[in-house]
């Protein structure tokens, strides 16, 4: 116990210096896992061990549960806008959600999607669901900048265009976008899919690619879901979202794996990282940010319910 005591510091540790290196942001992510594993540590010295024994365990036990702690905090502690209320007028549904290349529950998956009725889908690894949601979802139109990311929608986008920067092909994440335009004026939603965080820098990358994109866009009602392989806990994430200038509106929503653990074939019995996000602007308020079911995905969708905000309702001034 002692092994696994110095092993969660060593770990909780190390990540606090993905403050300056990606490749020890790696650690943070999984900031939970060692924050409940120090706290069980804790909890063993206090009520098995006695002496020496207990008291090391309790005070590198102790040492590791608040180098986690210090990780995870600040997504709870972090300023949220007001909300709007559940009965709030005006109000737009979008799922987020990466339905994965190798969903092999496709019609159920399709099936609850439908059910659900949202204003707007944003789908990752859509390329084998997309002819069924098409076929179930007729009156939706269809934004397909990179075809493994889609945006469905019920209102008809004015526009498609994404805004392009000198870059290498291999940085751009796969990339959807779509106008619209309603009585209070224009928004834009983007989709899209990052690389997962162990490749170096890249994410890191594209990450400060989507920031350019974003500021290229009215922002007051801007939207911007997708799956980033990336967790709150980490400092990547903190610096995008501020290179954003957008409110994350999910907070702490754990939404991967779902189901078994893609490549070992493991049952996961909870997911164990929020990686699926939804940011929207200062003209949107949040309704209701939950977690749908688990479906054939090894994503759990996030749902996200807004509502104009009375400001952008009054239109300008």
């Amino acid at each position: 116990m002692t092994l696994v005591a110095l092993v969660c510091l060593g770990w909780a540790l190390a990540a606090h210096g993905g403050r300056w290196s990606v490749r020890l942001d790696v650690l943070t992510h999984f900031a939970p896992v060692i924050l409940t594993v120090a706290v069980l540590v804790v909890v063993y010295g206090a009520l098995v061990e006695a002496g020496t024994a207990r008291l090391a365990l309790l005070a590198i036990g102790g040492a590791a549960t608040l180098a986690a702690a210090l990780l995870v905090a600040p997504e709870y502690m972090r300023p949220a806008s007001a909300p709007a209320a559940v009965g709030a007028p005006e109000q737009m549904t979008l799922i987020q959600f990466n339905a994965w290349g190798r969903n092999l529950e496709l019609d159920a998956t399709v099936s609850w999607l439908k059910a659900q009725s949202p204003d707007i889908l944003v789908v990752e690894e859509a390329s084998r669901i997309a002819p069924k949601l098409k076929a179930a979802l007729p009156g939706y139109h269809v934004s397909c900048g990179a075809c493994s990311v889609m945006i469905f929608s019920k209102a008809q986008p004015i526009a498609e265009a994404i805004p392009v920067f000198p870059a290498d092909g291999r940085l751009r994440p796969p990339i959807a976008a779509a106008t619209f335009r309603d009585r209070h004026g224009d928004y834009t939603v983007f989709g899209t899919h990052y690389v997962w965080p162990v490749h170096g820098g890249w994410q890191q990358a594209q990450g400060r690619l989507i920031a350019k994109m974003l500021h290229r866009v009215p922002r007051d009602r801007l939207i911007l879901s997708g799956d980033f392989n990336s967790t709150p806990w980490s400092f990547s994430r903190r610096r995008e979202d501020a290179a954003f200038g957008l409110e994350r509106r999910t907070r702490g929503v754990f939404s991967w794996p779902a189901g078994k653990f893609p490549k070992l074939g493991i049952n996961a019995p909870f997911p164990l990282l929020p990686i699926d996000h939804v940011y929207a602007g200062p003209g949107w308020r949040t309704v209701r940010v939950e977690r749908g079911p688990r479906l054939g995905s090894d994503h759990y969708p996030v749902i996200v319910t807004l509502a104009v905000s009375p400001k952008a309702a009054a239109g300008p001034a």
